[in-house]
């Protein structure tokens, strides 16, 4: 059983300390994110690799759940995805209401904090990996947080015309040069897109356009089309910056989870 333990217990076991072969490095050893992008066989882009929010693009401290003194790899988005839009999101009433509402609950239906998965948009911005795996005909994302998953199609088929209501939708691509243009539908009607919750509804229409300028950072400029939550079509840019030398391992937030209960009072 002591054997057992040891051998579960190292951190070899579970590759978060595993070199990553083949990746352009400086003279030191160190990733060099400023070389320029890998290629797949067809010349397109690789998007494949595990990524994070940019450094760049993380919020101050203080915001949301994210003190001071702790350094977690979330974006500003992660606590306001508007927050770089002058005036905020264009909220429909009802959506302004309903954001002042969580707001003085302090996230209590936060889907999040319930252990329940995360949409994809909401993913980009938080302290989470999220990991890229590219063919020639699918992309497939894998979210470590709840072993979550989304599928990018990129052989030409269509959108589905009555789409099961989906976490993440239903995607479909294609290539305009290097940039990836994603269009996405089907989504659920109670999804939240930040610590705020800003609504995602079932009415969504959403586009990512997702290029890799150098080898280490992915720009997602995604523009949220939603005329039941928001009173015309936004745009925000959600960067991020490839992480090496470790591998995705577990994370399944209901597994013993006590926080949410006891921060309540509750047993």
């Amino acid at each position: 059983m002591l054997a057992a333990l040891a051998a579960s217990s190292g951190v070899g076991a579970q590759w978060v300390k595993y070199r990553t072969p083949d990746i352009p490095r400086t003279a030191d050893g160190a990733p060099n994110l400023s070389a320029p992008p890998p290629q797949t066989r067809d010349g397109k882009p690789d998007l494949s690799g595990m990524w994070i929010p940019a450094t760049g693009n993380r919020g101050a401290c203080g915001q949301g759940l994210v003190p001071c003194g702790i350094e977690l790899p979330v974006s500003r988005e992660f606590s306001n995805m508007g927050a770089s839009l002058p005036g905020g999101l264009p909220y429909q009433p009802w959506a302004a209401d309903l954001i002042k509402k969580n707001m003085a609950e302090n996230g209590l239906n936060d889907p999040h904090g319930l252990c329940l998965p995360d949409t994809f948009l909401r993913a980009y911005g938080m302290p989470h990996i999220l990991k890229f795996v590219q063919t020639p005909r699918l992309i497939v994302g894998l979210l470590e947080y709840n072993a979550n998953y989304r599928q990018i199609f990129i052989d030409g088929r269509a959108l589905p015309d009555d789409p099961n209501p989906a976490w993440n939708g239903y995607s479909v691509g294609r290539w305009e040069g290097d940039t990836l243009v994603v269009d996405s539908v089907g989504f659920r009607d109670d999804l939240w897109l930040d610590l705020r919750g800003s609504p995602l509804t079932n009415a969504a229409k959403v586009r990512e356009r997702i290029s890799r300028p150098d080898f280490g950072h992915l720009n997602v400029e995604v523009t949220v089309d939603d005329a039941k939550a928001y009173t015309r079509p936004w745009t925000v840019t959600l960067r991020q910056e490839i992480l090496v030398d470790t591998e995705v391992i577990d994370e399944i937030c209901l597994e013993n989870e006590k926080f949410m209960r006891r921060s309540r009072g509750l047993p």
